[in-house]
């Protein structure tokens, strides 16, 4: 998740600024003054909640709403797939053989369906991670003959160290203000490490993404900013909220111009001994990453369509990331996202549904190292967005959703409102505005394209998220179903409603 444009700015973007949900919205409603004869505030309110007026589906549309809801609750389908995609295929890091397994195993199953199945050639990034380690070798107060392990992982596209590494006191400022009261020279030669934390408590509070957005800047700029100053290499501390002593990796970034030099993340614990440390006296570490960057390599993005029965040239897309990064095994990042859209053209097929539209499976490919995929995607089908109907992507974990977030005209909002109503039995009703749904659907969004994604608890989120432990056993069930019958449900309601979606 969240590793291509300019991080920062696209993180920032995707923050849902608008957080009002259907009674809220309703409640501002009631304020204005009410014409005669319109009735009671409390029941204007109940009106707009309840969602009274002119529907876009019928009863028996919202009736499948209703078994496709409950058939996605009870149904293991996603948790299995799921189980395959993580600890049996494994990582699935662009270029890598297990991505191109995945590519290989999504699209059999989606064959297997029923579904109509092309495979979108693309070429994405080979990064190869090679080894990775930290070796603290002179620190105040040192017992003689002695060396601190330091735990660290090389963040994505870093270029290399000397094969037999570099030694070099260390630098530690906590922020890019602090950087810039340094005298000149401080850092030349040195190695730098930025201890910008993660913000908990803001992520306990309103959810791990905003935390996640004010301190990921550091990851993807570190090695420009190092380099402009002279630094040998450079450190950041990992971005998440988990303090288990392990790293978090991700893509970094270079510029043109600027020369390009290592870069890892260290450990949260281990960004606080360095900065004790430091404070203490000089110190310096040996570090040795030996990462390669191999020709880009030739993969795919995974299209299963299901036809739709009176306007199958118009598509309804649910999609998630079918990459991930290579230090755990993908199961929140983006293997879930994955199977609850595989999920929802199963269900489908399950129960003899044929919406009006097409509903569209995209596991899009290189999301992580670029978003590779979806340039492609846009290249070859951005000139028909307007048979774009509607996007959905998944790519915020498994945690329970409480809704929709949905990108659009204002319209949006009161004409989704069934589809709210038939959420509400597992808590997912509230559907808010948002400024982004998701990277790879971000060039159909820009087209005008509605687009969606689901609204999860993101709390926990990154404490897991591009670290090694992001596997399997982290995704709640139940809750995974819920996402899956989100993602179901909508593009159901999107693809077989009388008129398309506003836009």
């Amino acid at each position: 998740m969240f590793a291509a444009r300019s991080t920062r700015t696209r993180l920032l973007r995707i923050l849902p600024l608008a957080l009002g949900s259907l009674a809220i919205a309703a409640l501002a409603s009631a304020q204005a003054p009410a014409p005669a004869g319109s009735g009671s505030i409390r029941d204007r309110i109940m009106a707009r909640i309840l969602g009274s007026g002119p529907s876009a589906w019928t009863p028996d549309q919202l009736a499948t709403m209703d078994r496709l809801r409950d058939a996605a609750i009870s149904d293991p389908y996603a948790l299995n797939q799921l189980h395959h995609l993580t600890d049996n295929i494994g990582p699935r890091l662009s270029g890598s053989p297990q991505a191109q397994q995945a590519v290989d195993y999504v699209a059999q199953q989606m064959r297997d369906l029923g579904a109509e199945v092309t495979l979108e050639k693309t070429s994405v990034p080979h990064w190869v991670r090679g080894l990775e380690t930290g070796e603290l070798l002179t620190w105040p107060g040192q017992a003689p003959g002695t060396t601190q392990k330091i735990i660290l992982t090389t963040l994505g596209s870093s270029v290399a160290t000397p094969a037999d590494g570099i030694t070099a006191p260390v630098i530690v400022v906590d922020n890019w203000q602090q950087l810039r009261t340094l005298p000149p020279d401080a850092v030349k030669g040195k190695i730098l490490l930025f201890n910008k934390k993660f913000d908990k408590q803001l992520a306990a509070q309103s959810g791990g993404i905003y935390s996640y957005g004010d301190a990921v800047g550091y990851r993807a700029a570190a090695p420009i900013v190092g380099a402009t100053v002279g630094a040998a290499a450079v450190l950041v501390r990992s971005v998440g909220g988990a303090e288990y002593r392990i790293p978090h990796t991700g893509q970094t970034q270079y510029a043109p111009g600027i020369e390009k030099i290592p870069a890892a993340a260290v450990t949260a614990e281990d960004a606080d001994l360095l900065a004790n440390l430091a404070s203490q006296g000089p110190i310096s570490l040996h570090l040795t990453l030996t990462p390669q960057t191999l020709p880009d390599a030739p993969s795919y993005n995974v299209i299963a369509d299901w036809k739709g029965t009176e306007h199958p040239e118009q598509v309804v897309i649910v999609s998630g990331h079918l990459d991930s990064w290579d230090l755990g095994t993908g199961a929140i990042d983006d293997g879930a996202g994955i199977v609850v859209a595989m999920q929802a053209i199963h269900l489908l097929h399950q129960l003899g549904i044929r919406p009006r539209r097409t509903v569209r499976f995209v596991a899009w490919m290189s999301e992580e190292e670029g978003s590779q995929g979806a340039a492609t995607y846009m290249t070859e089908y951005g000139k028909d967005a307007a048979n774009h109907i509607a996007a959905i992507e998944s790519d915020l974990g498994a945690g329970h959703p409480d809704g929709v977030m949905w990108v659009g005209k204002p319209a949006l909002e009161a004409w989704l409102r069934p589809i709210a109503q038939a959420l509400d039995p597992i808590g997912a009703q509230t559907f808010r505005s948002s400024p982004e749904a998701g990277e790879d659907i971000g060039g159909l969004t820009e087209k005008g394209v509605p687009s969606f994604a689901p609204a999860q608890d993101s709390r926990f989120y990154f404490n897991y998220h591009h670290t090694p432990a992001d596997t399997f056993d982290k995704v709640n069930p139940r809750e995974l179903s819920e996402n899956a019958a989100v993602m179901t449900v909508l593009a159901y309601a999107l693809a077989d409603s009388a008129e398309p979606a506003p836009r």
